[in-house]
């Protein structure tokens, strides 16, 4: 978890844009309190590119334009897993619009997978194994603790490559 920075204000949120301005493809997922709130509400938003991982608090952040006119650039291949939940989440929350979407959900049920979830195909393809224990968390109470910081790290580490092994399939 030490490799993976938490961006929690918007100095912090503004210069990570800047370092990926240029990027051609960001993995991306949130974790919402689905569970434990009436109405939604985003708790984290994670990041990656081929080689690094961020986790962006949006609970500390009071400026996420940044981040959604990154997302919004057509030069930037996002690439999410089961997309639609997260996109309508951050286009409710934020105005997000993203233009250029990856869905490894949407490839995986196109190449037939016998099993479409994430921890599935991460572990099919790459044998990397996650760890679900927090997916039912309460994202929005503070502070996150250090397993659930990785956790939600681990959810786009692996995701352009597995977009990748997809799409050379498709």
């Amino acid at each position: 978890m030490a490799d993976t920075p938490l961006i929690a204000d918007d100095r912090s949120l503004a210069r990570l844009m800047d370092q990926l301005r240029g990027e051609t493809c960001l993995a991306l997922d949130t974790e919402a309190s689905s569970f434990h709130r009436y109405h939604e509400r985003i708790g984290l938003v994670q990041l990656s590119n081929r080689t690094d991982t961020w986790l962006v608090d949006p609970l500390a952040v009071q400026d996420m334009a940044p981040l959604g006119r990154m997302l919004a650039d057509e030069r930037v291949e996002v690439v999410v897993h089961d997309a639609d939940y997260d996109l309508r989440l951050l286009k409710r929350m934020y105005g997000y619009r993203v233009h250029h979407v990856f869905d490894t959900l949407i490839a995986a049920e196109l190449l037939n997978e016998p099993e479409l979830s994430l921890a599935a195909l991460l572990k099919k393809y790459f044998g990397v194994v996650l760890d679900k224990r927090y997916q039912k968390a309460d994202w929005c109470k503070r502070p996150l603790t250090p397993g659930m910081l990785e956790y939600a790290a681990m959810d786009t580490r692996h995701l352009i490559a597995l977009r990748d092994r997809l799409a050379e399939q498709l």
